[in-house]
């Protein structure tokens, strides 16, 4: 039903006398928030980053800690087993036994040769702890072999350099023996090469960041100075937008459609010059391919003859409608103009979303770090009455665990009874995880909930103001943003939930998919992918919706399920309208974000290059100069695409006002448009003057 019927025909702006809405669902938020804040408690006080520093055996011990004091390094039995796991190790983690040593191997050692049983050899092996000698390599309790290793981020890894000294025809020999696991399988040197790799991609990429980080520090001051260019040429460009959004828009169309029609006439013209001549296209890929250059030239001309003759037609159908996305991004630069204070206010946003993503990650490091493997005996035992450094404690906490007839070598319930005593096995950690990114998803989503509803209050309120230059309210940003606070908490978290949701049913389908990689069921992966694209869309659909019912909120005052319905109801009567204006405007920012980011970056490519001559003393010498020129590119697009955020806010905010105007009024003395002059000239519509003002 149209929006007159819906809403009050006298309806003058953002209504100021309204009531709380979705107050359950603020209740709801809160608590969900509480939940979040008692997972952080619990982690600070349960877990210890540090924790996580420390490499773990295969018993779960901490090396460095505990009962491993003194044995810092961990050692893998057969680290050729990693390389054969792929990409998956980072998942499954590594199959073969890990050990704590004191340090990493310093020479070679092959375990299974004709001299194996001599006491040297046995002092060289590496075991597993309580092993004695006769459980050895076949147990999988001693390492087969080992190399000579260094210690990188505590993780002994075999030393490259020396492998060409020990390798006859691509496998490891020492002492004329070839080297194999525990499992017969021969060592390679390939293997024992992609073992390294991601140790030394990490070393180089160290490397790396630390001339990156180096030349960030000595052009630091610069790159602001290139920030604060951006920022003000942004501001310049919204003013300006005004005057050349028309041109913009008009230029890329007559291109376009140039193009096209230049395209189709080459390619005829061709046509008719290879006609009946035989020539032929070779394409090389394995085998020839021959195309016929004649008919080549004719079906391109015929195809792209018809998007032109299509897109032409469409243009013509559509060119009052993009006059009037036009007239609408000129009334968003003016709206801007009179509201300049509204370009600072992604800051706050932003500033939230930081705080937000700074908790998330904090409590899941916290949490990661629960559940450690953790030695009895350390000085310090938490309890509930605080943590007490008591032998007595501390020894009736160890009879208690020791009434426990722990054996490790013994496969039965008490051994799992054992392990996950000692070793602290938290899998509850994971749902409290799987929580803490939910929240994270729906407090980014509130935040940026609550920046798009202060913004559109405030152009609402220039929209509605009859008379711009006396009837605009004093603070429009504040005012509105204490609306939104006071009133409409609830409806943004509503919102901000239904797309949490489909976000965190978007990543367990990133997690499936990741599951299927190596599985052969094209059924299943087909139907994953056909889900994950639909989420993708639903996810954009409800981001736009949920855009504009924050529009209806900010001027209605009405509850979030109420504004959406209106909303959506409104562009369905709209429904072409609404995609001219947000192509056009989206079209409008890009060329604008890209006008803006390629001159600050050609800019600083001549600046830190050093072929602007008399700025060249104040060049830098960097390692790579092009850290800076890529960091100012980057940090670019961001301080655009805020400024021009805002710029979006107020062309949809204005566009919502612009079709309640056209439902609501008629241009009569009672009932008159609020819509500019400039909006009412291309619709050839104006308002009517009072009767006194017709009788003069």
């Amino acid at each position: 039903k149209p929006l007159k019927d819906a809403y009050d025909p006298s309806h003058k702006g953002p209504i100021k006398k309204r009531s709380c809405t979705d107050i359950i669902c603020c209740l709801i938020f809160l608590i969900f928030v509480l939940g979040l804040l008692a997972v952080g408690a619990y982690a600070y006080v349960w877990g210890d980053p540090k924790l996580l520093l420390y490499p773990m055996d295969s018993e779960g011990n901490l090396c460095g800690l505990g009962d491993k004091k003194g044995k810092e390094n961990l050692f893998f039995f057969d680290l050729p087993q990693c390389a054969r796991m792929g990409p998956a190790v980072f998942v499954n983690g590594c199959p073969t036994t890990q050990v704590c040593v004191s340090q990493c191997p310093t020479e070679n050692f092959f375990a299974l040769t004709p001299n194996f049983n001599s006491d040297s050899n046995r002092r060289k092996l590496i075991c597993k702890d309580g092993t004695s000698v006769l459980d050895l390599v076949t147990n999988k309790s001693c390492a087969a072999y080992h190399l000579k290793s260094t210690a990188v981020l505590k993780r002994c890894v075999p030393d490259l350099g020396q492998l060409s000294t020990i390798v006859q025809a691509g496998v490891i020999a020492i002492g004329g023996e070839v080297v194999t696991d525990s499992e017969g399988k021969n060592v390679t040197e390939e293997e024992t090469k992609d073992a390294n790799k991601v140790i030394s991609t990490f070393l180089q990429a160290k490397e790396y960041a630390e001339k990156i980080i180096d030349d960030i520090i000595k052009s630091w001051y610069l790159i602001l100075a290139a920030l604060i260019g951006c920022m003000l040429l942004s501001l310049l460009w919204i003013l300006l937008m005004r005057w050349v959004a028309a041109f913009m828009v008009w230029l890329a169309v007559i291109l376009f459609v140039g193009l096209f029609a230049g395209l189709t006439a080459v390619c005829f013209w061709m046509y008719y010059q290879t006609k009946d001549s035989g020539e032929s296209f070779v394409v090389h890929m394995g085998f020839n391919m021959t195309f016929s250059k004649e008919n080549f030239f004719l079906i391109t001309g015929i195809i792209v003859g018809v998007i032109f003759l299509i897109v032409f037609l469409i243009l013509l159908f559509l060119c009052q409608r993009i006059r009037i996305a036009i007239q609408l991004v000129v009334e968003g630069s003016k709206a801007i103009g009179n509201m300049v204070f509204t370009l600072i206010w992604p800051i706050f946003p932003f500033i939230m979303q930081l705080v937000i993503l700074g908790l998330w990650m904090s409590i899941a490091v916290y949490l990661a770090s629960i559940g450690r493997g953790q030695d009895l005996a350390q000085n310090n035992m938490t309890f509930e009455n605080g943590t007490l450094n008591d032998a007595a404690i501390k020894q009736k906490a160890k009879d208690m665990f020791e009434e426990i007839p722990c054996d490790s070598n013994n496969n039965n319930t008490l051994s799992d009874i054992c392990g996950v005593l000692k070793y602290g096995d938290a899998d509850y950690t994971l749902y409290l995880q799987i929580f803490n990114l939910f929240m994270l998803f729906w407090l980014l989503n509130f935040a940026i909930a609550l920046g798009q509803i202060t913004l559109a209050g405030a152009f609402a309120s220039y929209y509605w103001a009859f008379d711009k230059s006396k009837d605009i309210p004093s603070f429009p940003l504040l005012s509105s943003f204490w609306r939104a606070f006071r009133y409409h908490l609830g409806s943004l978290a509503f919102g901000a939930f239904i797309i949490a949701i489909v976000q965190i049913i978007r990543v367990f389908l990133e997690y499936l998919d990741a599951k299927l990689k190596g599985s052969e069921n094209a059924v299943a992966k087909f139907f994953l992918k056909c889900l994950k694209c639909c989420f993708w869309c639903l996810e954009k659909f409800l981001r736009f919706l949920n855009k504009n019912a924050y529009i209806l909120i900010a001027v209605y005052g009405k509850n979030f399920c109420i504004s959406a319905k209106n909303a959506f109801s409104l562009i369905l009567r709209n429904v072409v309208r609404v995609v001219v204006v947000d192509k056009v405007t989206d079209f409008v920012l890009f060329l604008s974000q890209l006008v803006i980011i390629g001159l600050v970056g050609t800019g600083s490519y001549f600046f830190f290059d050093g072929r602007i001559p008399y700025l060249a003393d104040y060049t830098p010498t960097l390692n790579f100069y092009l850290v800076p020129i890529v960091i100012v590119i980057l940090a670019s697009y961001i301080v655009t695409s805020a400024f021009f955020s805002v710029y979006s806010m107020a062309v949809d905010t204005l566009f919502l006002c612009f079709l309640t105007d056209l439902e609501n009024n008629d241009g009569t003395a009672e009932k008159p448009y609020f819509m500019s002059k400039g909006l009412m000239k291309v619709l050839g519509k104006k308002n009517k003057p009072p009767p006194a003002e017709k009788q003069d």
